[in-house]
């Protein structure tokens, strides 16, 4: 009898332990934000928050205001869906909303790479010196000359050659990708290739390489970020973490020539604190996803809206040769490919807007703190919530800002010239009458922003600018209309396509 009693408590306490898990006991308390936690126990919103974020969260913010609760995987995440909360958030202190929880699950869900304490500290330092100032300059150098060897290399003088016809996509994320990749962890030592320009030869085809792998991961990224895989794809996504931990092991990484300040340094810290060899190989593929993961994808939509706005491109390219003749320098037959330096990049006030408006229309990251003590926030409408401890908060700026009509007027279209005065000065933008500190977040926000934004967008400008300057470019079909987005991605950074788009290009001389 004593037997079964204990048997059937510890049954109760089983089901009553797994029902608490997946969410049934959950309830709404005073103050706290509407709770809409889905039909499904544990999943909650999880499939439907997959198939379309962006829809998914315009239905909950219609059904429960600006703040509102769901469950999704077994999370609780309050998303504030109130441009006017935002800055509040960001800055809260770390002891409250802390970012690195969630950053060091994705870390080793989808790298391999557990991070150690000083891991932050250490990325901001690094980037900090070699990503802004001084640093960035000598990169940029470096990423001009990666920029030379892939785009430039082949041009010839002469007459005007026929058209070249490509996939836009694949082309601008393949170029971006490997100058980039090549600017940050080096080159094949001429002494070892023979020569200079078999050395160079080496780095087209290691590069090339490197980025198809990479693609295939990339793609898988999403679905491995959500622990979403089937077994087929899993295996797979293992297969190309190892041959990635193998290519860019820090063995290999000081066999190259010219390996960047930027990787060099981290390496170093990280192994002065401990961090054994072969998770420090792991810490450079999650650096390589991180640098180029969104570069070329955003490369490829400014070029596109640029080909799609006749008047945009115009602007744009005059701007591009108006500071190309004030350097001294100018794209004729015979002469050498130009050298765009920061200095140039910087004078780009209508590149710089055109850049803006495409990741203020593509760029999607959902920004997550975890809720670390119970937390209150009051909303620009005077109402005041608190977040609960062990839950998430989590921000959307493409809906809440980017998007937002109220904010940007025809949010929908591209325009060029959307964040610049005529005065060349950047402009500020207004809802209800009072003024806003965001009004895009591709780069997350506070603590979290992202370390290395001012190499990307050096990255993307570098590249934008030698196409427009070396090339006549056109789509294929100029009516076709622009590819709907990979809304799989949502979340992730800059979107994707859901399909290239044809076009050709020819040296301008």
């Amino acid at each position: 009898m004593v037997l079964w009693v204990i048997l059937l408590c510890t049954l109760v306490t089983l089901l009553l332990s797994g029902l608490y898990v997946l969410g049934a006991f959950r309830r709404r308390r005073p103050n706290e934000p509407p709770l809409d936690k889905g039909t499904i126990p544990w999943l909650g919103y999880l499939l439907e928050f997959r198939k379309d974020s962006s829809e998914f969260l315009k239905r909950m913010q219609r059904k429960h205001g600006d703040v509102f609760t769901v469950l999704i995987g077994g999370y609780y995440f309050t998303f504030v869906m109130d441009p006017f909360c935002f800055g509040t958030i960001v800055k809260e202190s770390r002891s409250k909303l802390d970012f690195r929880t969630p950053a060091i699950q994705l870390a080793v869900q989808v790298f391999g790479y557990k991070p150690i304490e000083a891991t932050r500290s250490i990325v901001h330092a690094s980037s900090t010196k070699h990503l802004m100032g001084d640093g960035l300059t000598v990169l940029t150098q470096a990423t001009m000359e990666s920029f030379r060897k892939l785009l430039l290399f082949n041009l010839r003088s002469g007459e005007k050659q026929v058209w070249q016809e490509e996939n836009l996509f694949h082309y601008c994320y393949n170029i971006v990708f490997r100058a980039g990749y090549l600017a940050l962890y080096g080159t094949e030592p001429p002494q070892g290739a023979g020569n200079k320009e078999k050395a160079e030869e080496q780095d087209r085809l290691q590069s090339n390489q490197l980025f198809q792998e990479f693609r295939k991961y990339d793609c898988l990224f999403p679905r491995l970020a959500f622990a979403m895989l089937p077994p087929k794809d899993k295996r797979e996504a293992e297969r190309l973490k190892r041959h990635f931990w193998n290519m860019l092991s820090v063995k290999k990484a000081y066999q190259k020539d010219n390996v960047s300040g930027w990787i060099s340094d981290q390496d170093q810290l990280l192994a002065e604190n401990g961090v054994p060899e072969y998770m420090r190989d792991r810490f450079m593929f999650m650096l390589l996803w991180a640098s180029q993961g969104n570069t070329g994808p955003t490369a490829f939509w400014l070029l596109l809206y640029l080909l799609k706005h006749p008047e945009a491109l115009k602007a744009v390219r005059d701007e591009v040769d108006k500071v190309l003749r004030e350097s001294g320098q100018e794209v004729k037959a015979g002469s050498p490919p130009v050298t765009v330096t920061r200095d140039m990049l910087n004078q780009t006030p209508l590149l710089d807007s055109a850049l803006e408006e495409t990741l203020r229309l593509v760029a999607a990251p959902v920004l997550v703190r975890a809720v670390l003590e119970d937390t209150s926030l009051r909303t620009s409408s005077g109402t005041e919530f608190t977040l609960r401890k062990g839950d998430r908060v989590a921000l959307f700026p493409h809906i809440s800002l980017q998007m937002n009509p109220e904010i940007h007027k025809e949010p929908h279209k591209f325009k060029y010239d959307r964040f610049v005065n005529p005065d060349g000065t950047k402009k500020d933008f207004y809802r209800h009458g009072k003024k806003l500190k965001f009004v895009s977040m591709p780069w997350g926000a506070g603590v979290s922003t992202c370390p290395g934004r001012f190499f990307a967008t050096a990255e993307m400008k570098l590249f934008v600018f030698l196409m427009l300057s070396h090339f006549d470019l056109e789509l294929v079909n100029e009516e076709e209309e622009i590819p709907a987005t990979d809304i799989s991605r949502w979340g992730f950074g800059t979107m994707q396509p859901v399909h290239d788009v044809r076009f050709r290009y020819r040296p301008r001389f």
